[in-house]
């Protein structure tokens, strides 16, 4: 029985321990918080999508960095194997549009209870409120952990690293498995928030906040190359836009500035050809022929998005619908199908799902997540530099790389 020291109670951290305990190993986690799972309960808006029922090569291609190197994680704990899991513990699951996997219930405190009836059954002893300061690493291994508050050493033969990354602060995130991966020879990548809102440059996309789109299709361009394109729904905000399609997207773009602005592009009517959008219009037009153009697009668009749509168009509101052109019909369907606003950057990490980046994988086992430079060091979850779209992808690496790296302890 070896004794395995796990750092940080989150997805990965929680899911390494009940593995590591499944092996009939002593487990020890150490987790900040006053409680287990803090990040997981505000997840998917409390409700947690705990995984993607999609299949193995969908859920590949829901990583957006390293999908490769999880090959060996994912066929050791798949998303069948985490749902599995969960019901077996008394969590039982439902799925949504887009394969996305919930609690029946919809409440997160139930996967934490699961996960913790789990850690419970395999006798994992858990200390709340007690951080670590540094890893103990002596002769090229990794032998334990110096604790905070204490000064306390505590010796280990696997320590695994699942302390998270600087997405949401609150939780307790501050990015020390960062700090302990450089201290021990490791390259940690560029970090940057993921899976967050963007700003916009334009007034008239400001005055929308609140509004919600849904059935649209976005498109990120930098100068004429389309770096991301999606269908789905967004939602405007005081300062720009959110939602599942410019969440993902913002995994997809550049950190900083090029030398072209980001151009985000919204079709509305996604399902229709300009030549079919220009009839329909026709045909609403012909049914409203002697009114004001500003009151003939009830039927397109919500009533919030109209002003905007008539400014763009450059079609006097107060002109007879009788009167508009050929030519001014054409270009209202265009700004439809390509309503343009200048993305100015992405919000921070208090609004950021995810970090990208982190400990460099070509430094980690796949088949084991322990380091390829210190013996007896794992690291599991968002530490790594390993992510993906939004849709139950994010928590499967946790759940996978967790589940990996507790099992391979020797």
């Amino acid at each position: 029985m070896s004794r395995v020291i796990v750092i940080g109670g989150g997805a990965a951290g929680m899911m390494a321990a009940v593995s590591a305990g499944l092996a009939g190993h002593k487990v020890t986690v150490y987790e900040r918080n006053e409680k287990l799972g803090k990040k997981v309960y505000i997840t998917g808006k409390g409700r947690c999508n705990v995984t993607n029922a999609c299949d193995m090569e969908e859920l590949f291609a829901g990583v957006v960095t390293n999908p490769k190197f999880l090959y060996s994680s994912f066929y050791q704990f798949s998303n069948q194997d985490m749902m599995d899991f969960l019901e077996r513990y008394g969590c039982p699951l439902k799925i949504e549009r887009g394969n996305r996997v919930f609690p029946v219930s919809d409440k997160a405190s139930d996967v934490i209870a699961a996960l913790s009836r789990a850690m419970d059954d395999c006798q994992v002893k858990v200390h709340l409120k007690t951080g670590v300061q540094e890893l103990v690493i002596q002769d090229g291994r990794c032998r334990g952990v110096l604790l905070e508050r204490t000064g306390e050493v505590v010796t280990g033969d696997g320590i695994i690293v699942a302390s998270g990354g600087l997405s949401y602060p609150s939780t307790g995130a501050g990015g020390d498995g960062y700090r302990w991966a450089r201290e021990a020879g490791h390259r940690v990548t560029r970090l940057s928030p993921a899976l967050v809102p963007f700003t916009l440059l334009e007034e008239d996309g400001k005055g929308l906040q609140g509004l919600s789109l849904k059935n649209i299709q976005i498109s990120i361009y930098q100068g004429k190359k389309e770096l991301y394109r999606e269908f789905g729904e967004m939602l405007f905000t005081h300062f720009g836009v959110s939602g599942p399609v410019i969440l993902s997207a913002s995994s997809f773009i550049p950190k900083e500035a090029g030398k072209q602005p980001l151009i985000l592009s919204v079709d509305l009517k996604p399902a229709l050809t300009l030549q079919q959008l220009d009839s329909r219009i026709l045909r609403d037009f012909e049914g409203r022929m002697n009114k004001q153009f500003k009151n003939s697009l009830s039927q397109l668009l919500p009533a919030r998005l109209i002003p905007v749509m008539i400014s763009r168009s450059g079609i006097h509101p107060d002109k007879q619908v009788n009167e508009v052109t050929r030519e001014e019909r054409r270009r209202l369907a265009e700004v439809l199908k390509d309503l343009r606003f200048t993305i100015t950057g992405l919000r921070d990490y208090q609004e950021a799902i995810i970090t990208q980046g982190g400990v460099s994988v070509k430094e980690i086992h796949p088949s084991t997540m322990e380091s390829k430079k210190v013996s007896g060091l794992y690291f599991a979850g968002e530490v790594l530099d390993l992510d993906g779209v939004t849709g139950g992808y994010n928590l499967q690496i946790a759940w996978s790389t967790g589940w990996t790296a507790g099992a391979s302890v020797p």
